[in-house]
């Protein structure tokens, strides 16, 4: 298309002053502090820009000057779409987005795919500050947020001494949640857990990995599982662990497939999550167990469709965390210099996917 050769050159904030006969100054005021503007002037000053085809103060050279963004950065170690599609995610977004609403800042999502290292999108994030949600304590682009002269907050993992934090106490939530089914009776158990590294196992995790994982939330809930059982006699060692690199409630259900293969005896499948153990719940019942007659299954995090489904778990505030982070972050004055960790309270659900185990002649000859 051929440009005209008379077009009017775009107004500026100079050109839109003179117009006006008001300092540059007024006309920034109108954009960035309307308070200091009758709404007369204000009106006038918008109206005349529209008319004049001026678009605004340069975001750029504004963040320049004023060397703030006016956004937070939002580190999430998975593809951009699990922030829209994981339950837990997006309640956790929501809360940060809360919080970045009522401080009038914007929210930056900087995804970060699981088994790549490209760290450029936090080194490029125009940003205030980050939140970090939930990465394994050797993420590379956990390092990259380090390496930023800005403020940081983790939520969940991983707990490092310096920075502030916001999580739950995993061990203490998932052993009352393991007591619950000791006290029902059960002691052959098998667990499906998140991923416990960055390098992908779909498969047993040895007792070594479990010690080892990266991810410390997954660490935590299986040591405490391993704690509470341990109280009653079970040798964790025998118990068998499905881990899955991917969260999806199709992961849950071939994990259970393989518990269920390697143990047909098994009376709880214990989930660390409830998108697993809603995947664990569909596979169970199509093998045609069964819940909780055959079978207990049991998650974690209070999601809808949990409830949905009278899942027995463990609900975890995942908004209030979202919008502790923000204010933790965007709130200097609350700031005392040192590292702060704020632990939200959890609850136990106890659904109607939990029962006591059968005795051997039940499940032989049983109803």
């Amino acid at each position: 298309m051929v440009r005209s050769t008379n077009s009017r050159r775009p107004a500026t904030l100079a050109s839109l002053a003179a117009e006006l006969g008001v300092s540059r100054t007024t006309v920034s005021n109108a954009y960035n502090r309307p308070d200091q503007l009758s709404p007369e002037l204000r009106k006038r000053v918008l109206d005349t820009a529209r008319r004049l085809g001026y678009p605004g103060p340069d975001p750029v050279a504004r963040s320049l000057r004023t060397r703030k963004a006016g956004a937070v950065g939002l580190l999430l170690t998975e593809n951009l779409s699990y922030a829209f599609r994981d339950p837990a995610a997006v309640g956790f977004l929501e809360g940060l987005a809360l919080a970045c609403e009522d401080a009038d800042h914007g929210l930056l999502l900087i995804p970060a795919n699981p088994e790549h290292e490209d760290v450029a999108s936090v080194h490029s994030a125009g940003v205030d500050g980050f939140v970090v949600y939930s990465v394994p304590d050797d993420d590379p682009h956990l390092a990259a947020v380090m390496e930023r002269p800005v403020p940081t907050v983790i939520c969940d993992q991983p707990s490092l001494p310096e920075i502030d934090r916001v999580g739950i106490d995993d061990g203490a939530a998932i052993k009352e949640l393991a007591r619950h089914l000791i006290e029902l009776g059960h002691r052959k158990i098998g667990v499906v857990c998140m991923r416990l590294a960055r390098t992908r196992n779909d498969g047993p995790a040895s007792p070594e990995r479990q010690a080892s994982a990266s991810f410390h939330v997954q660490r935590a809930r299986l040591t405490a599982l391993s704690e509470a059982f341990a109280e009653v006699g079970v040798d964790w060692e025998q118990v068998p662990v499905i881990e899955r690199f991917d969260h999806t409630t199709e992961s849950g259900g071939s994990a259970a497939a393989r518990l269920m293969e390697l143990d047909p005896e098994i009376t709880a499948i214990i989930c660390t999550s409830d998108i697993l153990a809603l995947g664990a719940l569909t596979e169970v019942r199509r093998q045609g167990r069964r819940v909780p007659q055959d079978i207990t299954i049991t998650g974690f995090d209070g999601i809808d469709d949990a409830e949905r489904v009278e899942l027995t778990t463990v609900r975890q505030p995942v908004l209030e965390k979202g919008r502790a982070a923000g204010r933790l972050l965007l709130d200097a004055s609350e700031s005392t210099g040192k590292p702060r960790e704020v632990l939200l309270d959890t609850q136990l659900i106890t659904g109607s996917t939990a029962g006591s185990p059968r005795s051997v002649e039940e499940r032989w000859f049983g109803p």
